[in-house]
């Protein structure tokens, strides 16, 4: 489908981005401080937010995993590792993907690790059922990290991604997003400090009900987000000429105001971060399906 051009400049910042940071040493040594892991990861999921997340989804090696917006490999490539699984791994900016296809080799993971450059609003993939990927059923277990905040199309993601899930499937996603209530200049604020396509027409629980989905469960992570952020954001400043060196000059200025802008929302209580889990609607919910 035809992008918009902020939707294209955020695609190219990403490219930029992922070129850059899996090749230095410095920004991986930050991410392994902070997050646990060094794939050059650009969402806020830690290792231990990633294990977890394998644990809800029933990752084992049986499982078809669909991961959207995997940036360089982060978390899908771990937890195919960690758990076995067979995993699709689907974003659109190449440097990403060419990042995560390299990681995959080096892990042993080729064979059962399939890197797609591909739309989420357009999955290249047959639908849930007989015929569906991998076999009949469609995919077992669906991930994606604080992508739907960097989307325009996000009811599109969630009708594509109930398509190709099967049955029997369980889909987790993070996502950041405006805290209900606010006055109208505090939207503003916190729109300023989120993600660039924040806004959402509607919240996601009654999105995912538009799309197909059921609701199993909804937990807000916005402490241990802040905290993430907070750790980040300090390593990043202490670290400023390479940061200047990873994103350009005209790039790190533009991500450290955004930063700031982010602190001062978070500071001030007007973003959230939350996880959600679903099940395709009409199907019986895993009593133990609970993030």
């Amino acid at each position: 489908m035809p992008r918009t051009a902020s939707e294209q400049a955020l695609i190219e910042r990403f490219s930029r981005t992922y070129r850059h940071l899996t090749q230095s040493e410095t920004m991986l040594g930050i991410e392994r401080a902070v997050c646990g892991c060094d794939y050059g990861c650009t969402s806020w999921t830690t290792r231990e937010e990633a294990d977890d997340i394998g644990n809800i989804l029933g990752l084992g090696p049986a499982t078809r995993y669909l991961e959207i917006g995997a940036g360089s490999g982060w978390p899908g490539l771990y937890l195919a590792k960690r758990t076995g699984c067979e995993a699709a791994l689907i974003d659109l900016p190449l440097e990403g993907l060419q990042a995560a296809r390299e990681r995959a080799a080096k892990d042993g993971l080729a064979d059962r690790c399939r890197i797609v450059q591909a739309d989420g609003a357009a999955l290249p993939f047959a639908g849930g059922g007989p015929g569906g990927p991998g076999g009949s059923g469609g995919f077992d277990a669906i991930y994606h990290s604080d992508v739907l905040c960097c989307l325009i199309e996000k009811q599109a993601v969630l009708e594509d991604c109930r398509r190709v899930a099967g049955d029997e499937a369980k889909m987790v996603f993070s996502v950041i997003s405006i805290a209900p209530g606010l006055s109208d200049a505090d939207y503003e604020t916190a729109a300023a400090g989120g993600p660039t396509f924040i806004q959402s027409p509607m919240d996601y629980a009654e999105m995912l009900a538009c799309t197909g989905w059921t609701v199993t469960a909804r937990g807000d992570v916005t402490a241990e987000y802040s905290e993430t952020f907070g750790n980040m954001f300090g390593f990043e400043k202490a670290n400023i000429d390479e940061f200047e060196r990873v994103h350009g000059a005209e790039g790190a200025a533009e991500l450290m105001g955004r930063r700031e802008r982010t602190l001062e929302a978070l500071e001030r209580d007007l973003l959230r971060r939350e996880i959600f889990a679903a099940v395709p609607a009409g199907v019986r919910m895993a009593r133990d399906f609970q993030p």
